[in-house]
């Protein structure tokens, strides 16, 4: 098996994925009923026999036992996307909020978009009146670039404004113009801690009802956050996988967080990670008695076949982009025959793909 995917290269995971295929909302309307958060597709892939069902997400705990238990990430999206103004041209300019550097001087790392007209000193504004100043204060890479607010009121009142402004960070491959709705349904219900621009797409299927039949059936859960960042999306560019590099996202696992998972490890129970985000910080600092360490930390761990994991059993993911990072991961997991073959079958199937599309459950 070593041998099989050793040196695996960028072209083996493309596939052709027709644009219709991809989900633009997590909650459709299909022969006039809604389809709520736990009534996707579920497709179940037994890792070991190749074996593949056909399910609804909501069934997803008929494959779980008593004290197993769930990972989630209560990362919050917050509405990254502004739509401003260059100072003297009025040239129309794209400012996505990557993340804030520093509190006291409203001081926000953001990409801009055309990067090209935007300069040191530059000042942009945002909202029909123009109301928000901020000015470019650094550059950082090709797009990216460090702006100070330049808003005079207290913190929060700035952080409102700002956020009234923004739209939900809905890749544009999904949906070019996210509406009210989105910033509910890109949102998973147990949102907590603020810092992502992606949501993480597994958990979105997760309702209230479900979470509560986990409650009746003695299945737990557990939460950690990772800060999704833009780069979750980024394209790879070598053939060569041992050479890509990841962007960094945050990851804080607390000390109660790693003593519930370590202690459902050591009972013999089944942690199963829900999201490619879940895995990877899971996977980031593992002892060596294969437990996880709390840490609040920033992760670029990238994981590809071939790949021995310490702490999930089981994992929860959507069906991803063509050579696509996350593609990558789920390969390393439920093994790369197996999940291009799941894949294929999906296809076949009409199942969605993306962050709004249908799930898949590896176990």
């Amino acid at each position: 098996m070593q041998i099989q995917y050793r040196n695996m290269k960028l072209s083996q995971f493309n596939f052709n994925l027709p644009k219709e295929k991809i989900a633009t909302e997590l909650m459709p309307e299909i022969d006039g009923k809604i389809q709520w958060r736990d009534e996707c597709k579920l497709l179940v892939l037994h890792k070991d026999s190749g074996e593949i069902e056909h399910r609804r997400f909501k069934d997803i705990i008929e494959y779980f036992e008593k004290r197993d238990r769930f990972v989630l990430n209560d990362t919050k999206v917050f509405p990254a996307k502004l739509l401003g103004k260059k100072e003297k041209t009025g040239a129309d300019i794209m400012v996505f909020l990557l993340r804030e550097l520093n509190k006291e001087q409203k001081l926000w790392d953001v990409i801009v978009e055309p990067a090209r007209k935007i300069r040191i000193g530059n000042k942009l504004y945002f909202g029909e009146d123009e109301s928000m100043v901020a000015e470019v204060i650094d550059n950082t890479t090709s797009r990216g670039r460090t702006l100070r607010f330049l808003y005079d009121g207290p913190y929060d009142e700035f952080k409102a404004a700002l956020f009234a402004l923004g739209k939900t960070p809905v890749p544009e491959w999904v949906k070019e113009n996210p509406d009210e709705r989105d910033a509910e349904e890109f949102q998973t219900i147990f949102a907590k801690n603020e810092g992502a621009v992606s949501a993480p797409a597994a958990g979105l299927h997760f309702s209230r009802e479900l979470m509560n039949r986990m409650i009746l059936n003695d299945i737990d859960k557990t939460f950690i956050t990772v800060h999704m960042g833009i780069g979750h999306f980024r394209t790879v560019d070598v053939e060569d996988l041992s050479k890509h590099k990841m962007d960094g996202e945050r990851v804080i696992i607390s000390e109660e967080a790693a003593n519930e998972i370590n202690a459902t490890k050591r009972a013999g129970h089944k942690i199963c990670a829900v999201g490619v985000t879940v895995m990877r910080a899971l996977e980031t600092y593992v002892t060596t008695e294969s437990e996880v360490r709390p840490l609040d930390t920033w992760t670029n761990k990238f994981i590809f076949p071939p790949y021995e994991f310490s702490i999930p059993d089981a994992i929860v993911s959507n069906f991803h982009l063509p050579q696509s990072t996350m593609l990558m991961t789920v390969a390393a997991f439920g093994g790369f025959k197996n999940v291009m073959h799941a894949y294929e079958v999906a296809l076949e199937q009409d199942y969605k793909f993306g962050p709004y599309g249908d799930a898949m459950l590896i176990i």
